[in-house]
C-alpha cells in the first residue's frame, strides 16, 4: 500500500495543468495557485519523510482524553494508541486491541506486507474509527490546494518545543486548521473530518522510543490468529 502523499509530489504540475487548461485565471490567481501547491508540498514531504523514521508523540484530544503515536525504522514497526483502543503493526504481527468496562482483549493477526511504512496500515486502520491521522490532514489540504476560492493563511508556531507551520483554510464554508512540526509530525488539527468534529494538539514528541511501546497491554486477553491448528 503505498504512502498517502506519494501522488501529491506532482501536486503542482496539476495545479499549472489546470490553469493552462482553463486558460481564463489571472497571472495572480496563478502565483495564488502555485503557492497553495508548494505550501502543501512542502507538508506533504515532511509527513511523507516522517513514516520511514523513529519518533514517540503524545497528543491531547476533546474532552481532556489522550493518544499517542510510536513508530521505528528499525526493526520496522508502529503503534497508534487512543481511548478505547490501539493497533500495532510489526513485521510479526497485526495486533488490534480494544477496552472498555476496564477489560482489554487483543487479536494478533499474522504479519502483512508494509513496502517499508507500518504506519500507513495504522493510519488506515485510525481512520476507520474516526482519529485524525496524516494522510487525512493531506486529504483536506490537497483538496484545499486545488480549489481557487480556498482561502489558506499560514503561520508559524511551537508546539511541545518544536517549530511547527500552521494553515487556516476555509473552503467551501468549511473551515480546519493543522500544523506540522519541522520533523513531519502532525502538530495539531481542528475541524471536522467525515462529517464529525475532531480536534488534537501536539502535548510531547521525543526521537527516542521505549521498546515496551510495541508490547501487548498487560493483563489483555489475548487471541492470536496465529498459531496452526491441525
Amino acid at each position: 500500500m503505498p504512502a498517502a502523499s506519494t501522488t501529491l509530489r506532482v501536486l503542482a504540475a496539476t495545479v499549472i495543468a489546470s490553469l493552462s487548461v482553463t486558460g481564463c485565471q489571472t497571472l495572480d490567481d496563478a502565483g495564488v495557485a502555485l503557492g497553495r501547491a508548494d505550501l502543501v508540498n512542502d507538508l506533504t514531504a515532511r509527513m511523507d519523510r516522517a513514516l520511514e523514521q523513529t519518533w514517540a508523540a503524545d497528543y491531547q484530544l476533546a474532552g481532556g482524553r489522550t493518544a499517542s503515536i510510536a513508530q521505528t525504522a528499525k526493526p520496522l514497526r508502529s503503534t497508534y494508541t487512543w481511548p478505547g483502543g490501539r493497533i500495532t503493526v510489526t513485521q510479526e504481527a497485526v495486533t488490534r486491541c480494544t477496552s472498555a468496562s476496564a477489560r482489554t482483549s487483543c487479536t494478533v493477526s499474522p504479519p502483512v506486507l508494509t513496502a517499508g511504512k507500518p504506519s500507513v496500515i495504522v493510519y488506515d486502520e485510525a481512520r476507520k474509527l474516526g482519529l485524525v491521522t496524516p494522510p487525512a490532514v493531506i486529504r483536506l489540504l490537497t483538496e484545499a490546494a486545488l480549489e481557487p476560492d480556498a482561502v489558506i493563511k499560514q503561520s508559524d508556531t511551537t508546539l511541545a518545543g518544536h517549530h511547527a507551520t500552521c494553515v487556516d483554510v476555509t473552503n467551501a464554508g468549511d473551515r480546519f486548521a493543522t500544523c506540522v512540526t519541522t520533523e513531519g509530525v502532525l502538530g495539531s488539527f481542528t475541524g471536522t473530518l467525515d462529517n464529525k468534529a475532531a480536534e488534537v494538539t501536539l502535548s510531547r514528541y521525543t526521537e527516542t522510543v521505549e521498546a515496551t511501546a510495541f508490547d501487548l497491554p498487560a493483563g489483555a486477553a489475548v487471541v492470536d490468529r496465529r498459531t496452526k491448528t491441525s
